[in-house]
């Protein structure tokens, strides 16, 4: 090919690109106008509503545990086993389905060190979890457990309690929405609205009780079937619902 008729091709060529290069810039320029000129919604109103709702707790955690050291790792972790073993002896005698539960918590057993850094000894420690729905029943065998001393209590809620409850809260804050919009819209003279945007959020708050302090293994010894004191606190549980409307 000719350097004439490379030129031909290639300003040919140009001239088939350009109305394409035009036609593309023409509605990128329209859409950027678009955007920057899309007017800004009007008689739009962001409000917000909250649902709050406190009740007992009603699901309790007693924890027991003891702690045991000698010379002799094996020794130790029998001795903290027999620990434990009689305890659930005692605690199984009386579970019962959400009513009390038992578990094991942790079982940890660890060497202790001299200052050069040589095993001197050995420590371990073993934990039961007593926990549901019937306090006067888990304390009560809390009582009856000689192997272990109490070591702390937690309260909360039952799963369907904290269900039941949540959903309880946010039909309440939905509802105070509702009426915050209706009010809002007729204050402005309109006849009624129409939801944009909405979102929902939650937050829940535990009020603890003063907790006893744990017995020692002597005073428990000699308090055989003790009932170890507990009260409940509450939860409260707080759904607010945000949005905006659009009046109409």
């Amino acid at each position: 090919m000719t350097l004439s008729a490379s030129r031909r091709v290639s300003t040919s060529s140009s001239r088939l690109l350009l109305p394409s290069i035009l036609a593309f810039g023409l509605a990128a320029s329209t859409w950027a106008h678009a955007q920057i000129a899309a007017p800004v919604p009007a008689n739009v109103v962001n409000i917000a509503a909250s649902g709050v709702l406190e009740v007992p707790q009603d699901w309790l955690s007693m924890s027991l545990s003891t702690t045991r050291e000698g010379s002799d790792a094996t020794t130790v972790q029998n001795q903290l086993k027999q620990a434990l073993d009689s305890a659930l002896t005692v605690a199984r005698a009386s579970a019962k389905p959400q009513l009390l539960e038992v578990r094991t918590g942790q079982f940890s057993l660890y060497p202790r060190y001299d200052r050069n850094g040589k095993i001197t000894g050995w420590q371990g420690n073993t934990e039961l979890v007593l926990e549901g729905r019937d306090f006067a029943l888990i304390s009560s065998t809390a009582g009856k457990i000689q192997t272990l001393t109490m070591s702390g209590t937690s309260f909360s809620l039952s799963r369907d309690a904290r269900r039941k409850l949540e959903s309880d809260v946010q039909a309440l804050a939905i509802e105070r929405f509702k009426a915050r919009a209706d009010e809002v819209s007729k204050g402005f003279g309109f006849g009624g609205y129409s939801l944009r945007e909405i979102s929902v959020s939650s937050a829940d708050q535990e009020v603890r009780p003063f907790q006893p302090r744990a017995m020692a293994m002597e005073a428990k010894a000699a308090m055989s079937d003790a009932v170890v004191p507990v009260e409940a606190g509450k939860s409260t549980v707080n759904v607010t619902v945000s949005g905006s409307i659009q009046l109409r």
